[in-house]
């Protein structure tokens, strides 16, 4: 075992990942729009409790203030000749808090798309979004990462991109993709065609779902690809139930109690590293440590179960052999 993530997991069994970083960010001042990576030298003190409220509530994994850490979301801000100080300084500040703890807390560089379209749909290459997430990752590298988690994937050639990439900097890494789009990512891709994107010779750590529509309809996708991967580490970050506008706020519905049942549902899906995405707060994440400390084994649910313990599918669950481009919508609304 030659990586400190597959250690943990023999060690361990079931890890538990960090919670929502722009949620938590947004409650501390973070404007919307704002980049939350110029934080990591503006306000190194909030990113550091980001992290610190994530280790205290149990996490064993912490990802890095490095979601948008591409030169293309940096050039938004005018800040895409910082791309590696930024993302330097994410991993430094999350190394950090790490080295406080006696346990062994994982340290992830958090890499997402790049938001541009690549060719022929749009104008980026694939050899130009390997070179910008091989900027990135060198930074996050620098840094002292544990491993890289890139993550809200949708496009297969840009997870190919970033696969590569990872594969040039010398680290392991993770890859995660969003099924918001009816069942599918974004592009089309099944939950259960994942593994088909990634090559033998570029083979992560782990793949899973994160994002998405609620935690029901992540479960569907975790249910579809431990089926297609039974001995591939698979992981679950769920958004914290279903979104809502309240006003001028995104406001989740899923209470700790939801989390607390969503983490025994992944645990009994197959999944082995389970966390949260957006709207997941330092509170869930403490219910969600004690579902894992006090689980037993349960069978392997159904999408019945998951929706009698946790609440309905926004979508049917997707099929490899639907002609259609993703799942039927429901005629429910969102709250």
């Amino acid at each position: 075992m030659n990586n400190a993530l597959s250690a943990l997991i023999e060690e361990k069994g079931i890890l538990l990942a960090d919670g929502a970083t722009g949620t938590t960010l947004f409650g501390m001042g973070l404007e919307a729009g704002g980049a939350p990576e110029l934080w990591n030298i503006d306000k190194p003190e909030n990113i550091m409790k980001l992290h610190q409220g994530f280790v205290d509530a149990g996490s064993d994994i912490i990802l890095t203030n490095s979601f948008g850490g591409t030169r293309h979301r940096l050039k938004l801000h005018e800040a895409d000749g910082r791309v590696h100080e930024l993302n330097k300084a994410a991993a430094e500040i999350a190394n950090e808090v790490a080295a406080t703890v006696e346990r062994k807390i994982i340290v992830a560089g958090s890499v997402g798309p790049t938001g541009e379209l690549l060719a022929p749909l749009g104008e980026l290459t694939f050899d130009g979004a390997v070179e910008a997430f091989i900027e990135q990752m060198a930074g996050l590298k620098d840094g002292g990462v544990d491993v890289l988690w890139i993550e809200t994937m949708s496009e297969p050639e840009e997870m190919q991109a970033a696969a590569k990439a990872a594969i040039a900097t010398g680290l392991p890494y993770i890859i995660t993709a969003s099924f918001d789009t009816a069942g599918r990512t974004m592009m089309g891709m099944l939950p259960a065609d994942f593994h088909k994107v990634i090559q033998e010779d570029e083979k992560p750590l782990a793949i899973g779902a994160n994002c998405g529509v609620g935690a029901s309809d992540l479960l569907s996708s975790v249910l579809d690809m431990t089926q297609a991967n039974p001995e591939t580490v698979i992981v679950a970050k769920a958004n914290c139930g279903i979104p809502q506008i309240q006003g001028d706020e995104v406001v989740y519905t899923g209470t700790p109690e939801l989390m607390h049942d969503y983490t025994k549902l992944a645990m009994d899906s197959g999944t082995k590293i389970i966390g949260g995405c957006c709207g997941t707060s330092c509170e869930h994440l403490a219910e969600m440590r004690k579902a894992i400390d006090t689980h037993r084994a349960g069978t392997r649910p159904d999408i019945k179960t998951i929706e009698t313990r946790i609440g309905a599918l926004v979508n049917r669950p997707a099929a490899a052999n639907d002609p259609n481009s993703g799942r039927t919508r429901k005629s429910r609304k969102r709250g």
